[in-house]
């Protein structure tokens, strides 16, 4: 079946994205303080618990977008979807009714695993649906406009979040916001708002969005031999590689920001100004996704990877050098752009590749592992970032100079990728893959 762009496709899988992002950014947004709150001061406890997002996001999305691609029907990954999208608004409410009723520890921490485990049951299905909805020369399009919407998932959960603590402590004098939201029966609310989010854009996908790709027959592939593809192949090994190089510069700054901030500005008064960087980098983190989205498609795939990675790398240089708050705000919000730009174009380039090599039905799979390359810094970054910062002497300026190091690597890998540009007027063969599965 020939693939058109189709607006009403784009807006429903924004929707599903910004429904997602919403997902996220409460877990970011209250995970933490909900665990320091009621239940350990421990930065070990509550950092090993918030580290099962990572191990969830290293194991689930491969597994379950492997098993979509064994589906015969046509309907492939929507089920996943829906059924994902309804676990994952129950979850949602799930964590906010057990820390309600005080259970134990132990209780809490499984339902954050739970939640995990729902969001990243359908990540795959979700990456999937772009390359098997819209032609190759429209990925770029309207991956920055899904990318878009991701984003401002973010930033109105993160300034949601932001007014109801402002007002909820406020209104009951209170100095613990987590305290607050409760007393002034605020805290259900983007708990109820996130879920409903998950659950509606879950039914809208389902209900809406066509799979036009069916295979007639899909391929045999075990599971073994499809992890021993992605090590063979250097097209896919060169990205999956570069993807969690400059996902470990990200979370760097991430986990870390209020500590660079101590450590460029020379107080600990930072609190205010570090959610203020955060809502101006999900802003510019827009307008690098506009950007980059249609350069995609334009000026080639890895030229504009490369563009959004080196706007990127900008502040890594600089931040060692900076010292006032305009120069930091000035650099953080520069990086929001390049990362933009990064993520809207570095989601196509999957669906391109196996597009060339005829092997659309896998795109599960490696979408899942797509996934799993972000997660793995995820899972690492606080114990990786937090002992360069301990051998620096607690200066966390250092983590500058190594997340451009990181990068540094990252773009090289970007530019030698020897088939994500190459026009041809017959798609290659299969066998033409084997040809280029050697060790890297």
């Amino acid at each position: 079946m020939k693939k058109n762009f189709s607006w009403g496709t784009v807006l429903v899988l924004a929707l599903l994205g910004f429904s997602m992002s919403t997902g996220w950014a409460l877990n970011k947004g209250l995970s933490f303080k909900l665990l320091q709150t009621e239940y350990t001061n421990s930065a070990f406890i509550i950092g090993a618990i918030l580290s099962l997002q990572g191990l969830m996001g290293i194991f689930v999305p491969i597994l379950i977008g492997y098993y979509s691609d064994l589906r015969k029907s046509n309907r492939r990954r929507t089920p996943f979807i829906l059924v994902g999208g309804i676990f994952a608004g129950l979850v949602t409410l799930g964590v906010y009714f057990s820390y309600i009723a005080k259970v134990p520890l132990l209780a809490f921490a499984t339902m954050l695993a739970l939640f995990y485990f729902a969001l990243y049951f359908y990540v795959a299905q979700y990456r999937s649906l772009l390359p098997e909805t819209f032609p190759s020369g429209e990925r770029g399009r309207a991956s920055g406009i899904i990318t878009l919407f991701e984003w401002a998932g973010n930033l109105f959960l993160f300034g949601s979040l932001a007014f109801l603590i402002i007002k909820a402590t406020k209104v009951t004098g209170l100095k613990n916001e987590i305290h607050a939201l409760i007393q002034a029966n605020y805290m259900w609310i983007p708990f109820a708002v996130v879920a409903g989010f998950l659950v509606g854009s879950a039914l809208i996908v389902y209900a809406r969005v066509k799979e036009p790709f069916v295979p007639e027959e899909i391929p045999e592939e075990g599971l073994r031999e499809y992890l021993r593809s992605i090590v063979a192949d250097k097209d896919f090994l060169k990205f999956y590689s570069a993807q969690i190089l400059w996902w470990m510069s990200f979370e760097f700054v991430a986990v870390f920001l209020f500590g660079i901030l101590e450590s460029v500005l020379g107080t600990s008064d930072v609190t205010a100004l570090g959610n203020a960087i955060m809502a101006l980098f999900n802003v510019l983190v827009l307008v690098g996704a506009v950007i980059g989205g249609p350069l995609y498609d334009k000026i080639g795939r890895r030229r504009s990877i490369l563009i959004g990675g080196i706007i990127f790398l900008i502040p890594f240089l600089a931040g060692w050098f900076v010292y006032t708050k305009a120069q930091i705000t000035a650099l953080i919000g520069l990086a929001g752009i390049g990362w933009g730009m990064l993520m809207a174009t570095s989601w196509p380039v999957i669906g391109d590749l196996l597009t060339k090599y005829e092997r659309e039905a896998f795109n599960g799979r490696y979408y899942g592992f797509f996934e799993a390359t972000k997660s793995f810094p995820i899972l690492i970054a606080g114990l990786v970032g937090g002992a360069i910062v301990q051998l620096a002497g607690g200066n966390y300026r250092v983590l500058f100079p190594v997340g451009a190091i990181f990068v540094i690597i990252a773009l090289p890998l970007i530019w030698g990728m020897e088939n994500l540009d190459v026009i041809a007027k017959e798609k290659p063969s299969i066998d033409e893959l084997e040809e280029t599965e050697v060790g890297v």
